[in-house]
């Protein structure tokens, strides 16, 4: 299966890898493809550096779906032989206390319970900051979209990998939490608001309140007491994002370039994939040398001693081109070695090249020229 029959076919297109090999731009580039193959498209950011925004050329993103007019990715030449692209191209970059602020309101038995989280000092504090939150309301953001039943194909710009890892075990850690002994030690009821039942519990409390103060823990307490009832709509939540992962309607792209430090966060990422039962359908290098000839560098080396040794400036001039072109193959072929490990470990996993731009991918223009290389023929330079 190629990059092409992913974007044609699948509903769910999530694209990992570590920071700075193009992530982004190879998430804009595979939207835009889709909805010029005429699928209902959106792409989700939850990069805090806003540079989807930038490269698509808009002021911000918000947390909910923008339409980009089809007339800044369109041209007279996409979509099928009969005319322009007849899809549509959707943005938008996940707001994380936004998106936990509707997800309490989602689960609240009523909309005093609603306020009197949204109200607590505790949550306000920690909706937008805890560690893991970014990553479980992303998987929110994604699985509200999957089941809105609006778009046909869901890109997904994760962080860099070991967070987009984060990203994955999300569900799974919510899980754990609500399991957690002191959880459910501090969602039991007692007589009073404020107090806990349980030796265990008032002596963690007791330990935490000498270092953060007593009010501080009371509102800790009084979250989890207005949280009561709602975990089970968490909980069924979360297992529901993790089967959307695992569905095969949802591939995995993982992005990388031939260094060896991402090329080996790229084969991280596959093998801790392989450990939640997923795999990687599809690898995308960037900033790749293509082989311009296919002949073998020291041969290129010879020719051009040969034409130095002949009289005239234009020998001379032709014998650097031999040389410039030799370096330029051993760098292409120093980089394919590099990759080698990593494409065997992937197996039958489609492979897109996209080589070194002349240009930084600013604008709709150059994604476009990303997006041909990603999903033209095989992909292969």
């Amino acid at each position: 299966m190629t990059l092409a029959d992913l974007v044609d076919t699948r509903h769910v297109v999530v694209c990992c890898g570590t920071g700075g090999v193009g992530k982004t731009t190879a998430a804009a580039a595979l939207a835009i493809e889709g909805a010029r193959r005429g699928r209902n498209t959106v792409v989700v950011t939850i990069d805090p550096a806003k540079r989807l925004a930038n490269t698509l050329g808009l002021e911000h993103l918000s947390n909910s779906p923008h339409e980009i007019p089809r007339s800044s990715w369109s041209d007279a030449e996409a979509g099928a032989a009969d005319g322009p692209a007849r899809g549509r191209l959707h943005a938008l970059m996940l707001d994380t206390k936004s998106t936990f602020d509707q997800l309490v309101e989602r689960y609240a038995e009523n909309e005093r319970q609603a306020q009197r989280i949204l109200a607590n000092s505790f949550y306000r504090n920690i909706a937008g900051a805890l560690s893991g939150t970014q990553e479980y309301m992303a998987m929110e953001k994604l699985y509200e979209l999957h089941a809105s039943g609006t778009f046909d194909l869901i890109v997904v710009d994760t962080p860099p990998t070991r967070h987009a890892l984060d990203f994955l075990d999300a569900p799974h850690r919510l899980t754990r939490l609500l399991d957690n002994r002191i959880f459910r030690l501090l969602m039991a009821p007692s007589r009073t608001t404020l107090r806990v039942t349980g030796a265990a519990a008032q002596a963690f409390l007791r330990t935490v309140g000498r270092v953060v103060g007593r009010e501080v823990v009371d509102d800790v307490i009084a979250f989890f007491r207005a949280f009561e009832g709602m975990e089970a709509g968490f909980r069924d939540r979360a297992h529901q994002m993790r089967d959307l992962l695992g569905e095969s309607e949802t591939a995995f792209v993982l992005v990388t370039t031939p260094r060896r430090d991402a090329v080996e966060e790229g084969e991280y990422f596959a093998d801790r994939l392989a450990e939640h039962g997923m795999a990687v359908e599809a690898l995308v290098v960037n900033r790749v040398h293509p082989h311009f000839i296919d002949a073998n560098p020291e041969h290129l080396r010879a020719r051009a001693a040969q034409l130095r040794s002949r009289e005239g400036d234009a020998a001379v001039q032709l014998a650097a081109r031999f040389v410039n072109l030799a370096e330029l193959e051993e760098v292409a072929q120093r980089e394919r070695r590099e990759l080698e490990g990593l494409e065997d470990r992937l197996g039958n996993a489609a492979v897109a090249y996209v080589p070194e731009l002349d240009d930084e991918v600013f604008d709709f223009a150059a994604l476009r020229a990303v997006g041909r290389h990603l999903v033209g023929s095989d992909g292969r330079g």
